[in-house]
């Protein structure tokens, strides 16, 4: 992967030093922002996330947060990009950002009618969480948002991994236990379903675990089971309370 114009210049704008493999890995998620992902061209993966910033202080977004249901009101999106994604995909994002804890498995199987097949709402929903949780890391440490980056030409892939099951989530997953073929991977063994979410876009988990590797634990390298040790300075419990807390205040479905 070829890294765009310096970004994520951490060491400029702090006092204290933030891990190199943090700042690499918000880089490398960046910078693949805007490349073609698996079912959304670059440019719509940048107003996807554009979105997810707007979202934030979406005007209708509030009301409906605000209402008994979000079906009680009525309204218009404040769209950072226009005509760029189909409305249901900018409704998607700014309820995903702005009312999560409401959404319905009817709400995200009536998207396919509305443009936004499972496979493309899995990939726009990763956008989300990258954008929103180095969003978050900018706030926290009082960091100026990053710049979106420029959109890279090209076609989408378009893989649908034949594998994939229904019956369990709201969309298709891969098998619990090791993926077959090219998508091996992923889990190696039994996987929670809190890793199997994305698996209808292979590439969203791949993306989603470097990050979280760098952010929370590893995966795939044995930290994730590691009970005694951290990240970084903090160790095990105190990562878990940090977590947990985050998890509390999102009210994180898991």
């Amino acid at each position: 992967m070829t890294l765009s114009a310096p970004c994520f210049e951490y060491t400029n704008r702090l006092e204290d030093p933030i891990r190199d493999d943090l700042v690499l890995a918000h880089r490398r998620a960046w910078t693949r922002l805007g490349e073609p992902g698996t079912w959304w061209t670059g440019a719509e993966r940048i107003a996807i996330a554009a979105e997810s910033r707007r979202a934030t202080d979406c005007g209708f977004c509030l009301d409906r947060k605000a209402a008994l249901s979000p079906f009680a009101v009525s309204g218009t999106h404040d769209q950072a990009s226009h005509d760029r994604l189909p409305p249901a995909a900018v409704d998607a994002v700014h309820r995903l950002v702005t009312d999560a804890t409401r959404l319905s498995k009817s709400w995200v199987e009536g998207l396919a009618d509305a443009g936004v097949p499972d496979t493309h709402y899995v990939e726009l929903l990763s956008i989300v969480v990258s954008v929103r949780s180095i969003d978050a890391f900018h706030r926290a440490m009082g960091i100026e948002l990053e710049p979106l980056p420029e959109p890279i030409a090209g076609e989408p892939e378009r893989r649908r991994p034949p594998s994939a099951v229904t019956g369990v989530g709201w969309v298709a997953m891969l098998p619990s236990r090791k993926p077959p073929g090219e998508d091996a991977d992923l889990f190696p063994g039994p996987a929670p379903n809190v890793i199997r979410a994305m698996s209808l876009v292979p590439d969203a988990v791949r993306w989603l675990k470097e990050l979280s590797a760098a952010q929370y634990l590893s995966m795939d390298d044995g930290e994730m089971f590691d009970f005694a040790n951290g990240k970084g300075p903090l160790d095990r419990a105190q990562t878990e309370l940090i977590a947990g807390r985050v998890s509390a205040v999102n009210e994180c479905f898991y």
